[in-house]
């Protein structure tokens, strides 16, 4: 088998959009994943691309929020005491970068790959065959009450200052948008610029079979390690096999930080663990993607379901789920749209790649310029995996990158 000018390793949103993007700059390409296409968090994600959300997790206002909320096991964040010891490093990383001058950087860093993957979206779906798939029926954020309500307008301050299109709305607006909302949701701002996929995991099976038909290889192979040699990268594989590119694309999700360490690279990575509840598609007449804020959670209408879920457990990649999040959530959603039929749900857990100042590591190796990082994207995977496609393209052909990656660099820690 004749050796490829790139390996990817991840088969998600990312690693793929990244191969097809690849293969569009006339290079060779084979995905090595550890269980194929769609396996982790692009398959049970919220399906959105959340162009609007540029304001990082690591904030002000989690820090006033996060010591309720971790008293709740079952709330919107939570640390398993198990864990609790582990990730006490990543925690500190994350209250420095919540400091408003980082905050201003992250924010101005997040909208720049916002709005790069916003214009490359659309033209990555023509290519791709997958354009009947986008929806644009926008989100509604709610809030209970006028103080929660108040309490969020600096945060839309700031996407007003980045150009971003909202509107405001009192109870009798919301129900013009959303109906069946409870009457404890007096406030709402609508944003018409965020955008969804049909269903995350189909979508990403459809750009596997896309990324086969013009030429590349997607193969199961667990990479263990990354060796680079003269003229290219070893990858070897938990099986024994050695195989070898010219250039290698490290995205694999929540694993990555694991196979980076190989060539020396130590990079924060840790794991939002997301949970949520996919019920059938006549639970409820969902009309916009709804966010419960205040709790956490969305809810979602996708081809497939009627799909409530999110929250951020920081629990790693080894302890096993804790599917009461998921149940949490699905009572939380019964009470907040009292239409919503709770029966038939399938639950699902999944790893979300996140490191501590809430931008993804996008740049290439400390160990050899052959190496590109694109990873750790977050709960922001699908809705900047065309941007992040652009630049790896990019790099991988030496060109200039569309916009300034420095602020992603996996070496800023």
């Amino acid at each position: 088998m004749a050796e490829p000018d790139v390996i990817v390793i991840g088969a998600g949103v990312v690693g793929l959009s990244a191969a097809i993007a690849a293969v569009g700059r006339g290079l060779s390409v084979t995905v090595l994943d550890r269980e194929g296409p769609a396996a982790g968090a692009s398959a049970g994600n919220a399906g959105a691309f959340a162009f609007t959300d540029i304001l990082p997790l690591a904030s002000p206002g989690i820090l006033r929020k996060a010591p309720k909320w971790l008293l709740d096991p079952l709330g919107p964040l939570t640390v398993p005491p198990a864990y609790a010891l582990k990730i006490a490093p990543w925690m500190f990383r994350f209250w420095r970068a919540c400091q408003p001058g980082r905050v201003a950087h992250s924010t101005a860093a997040q909208t720049s790959l916002m709005d790069l993957s916003k214009a490359e979206l659309e033209p990555f779906l023509k290519e791709t065959g997958t354009a009947s798939m986008l929806r644009k029926e926008g989100n509604l954020q709610v809030y209970e009450g006028e103080a929660e309500f108040k309490a969020s307008l600096a945060g839309w301050k700031a996407r007003e200052d980045h150009g971003i299109e909202f509107h405001h709305l009192d109870a009798a607006a919301m129900s013009g948008i959303q109906p069946g909302l409870a009457a404890r949701f007096t406030h709402g701002t609508f944003t018409p610029g965020w955008y969804s996929i049909a269903d995350p995991k189909l979508y990403t099976l459809a750009l596997a079979d896309h990324f086969r038909t013009i030429g590349g290889r997607v193969e199961r192979a667990e990479v263990t390690a990354l060796r680079p040699v003269d003229g290219g990268v070893d990858v070897l594989t938990a099986d024994g096999e050695i195989r070898r590119a010219a250039r290698v694309v490290l995205s694999a999700g929540a694993f990555s930080h694991r196979i980076a360490r190989t060539i020396g690279e130590s990079i924060p990575l840790e794991t939002e663990r997301g949970y949520n509840t996919t019920l059938p598609a006549g639970a409820f007449d969902l009309r916009t993607q709804i966010t419960f804020g205040g709790h956490g959670f969305v809810v979602t209408r996708l081809s497939t379901g009627i799909r409530v879920g999110g929250a951020v457990e920081l629990g790693g990649l080894d302890l096993p789920p804790n599917f009461h999040r998921s149940e949490a959530m699905l009572k939380k959603a019964q009470a907040f749209l009292p239409g919503l039929k709770p029966e038939g749900g399938v639950q699902w857990m999944g790893f979300r790649p996140s490191l501590p100042d809430s931008l993804p590591a996008i740049g290439r190796a400390r160990a050899t310029p052959r190496v590109v990082y694109a990873f750790g994207h977050g709960h922001l995977g699908l809705t900047q995996s065309a941007g992040t496609a652009r630049i790896v393209a990019d790099l991988l052909t030496g060109r200039q990158p569309a916009i300034d990656i420095a602020s992603f660099s996996p070496q800023r820690f």
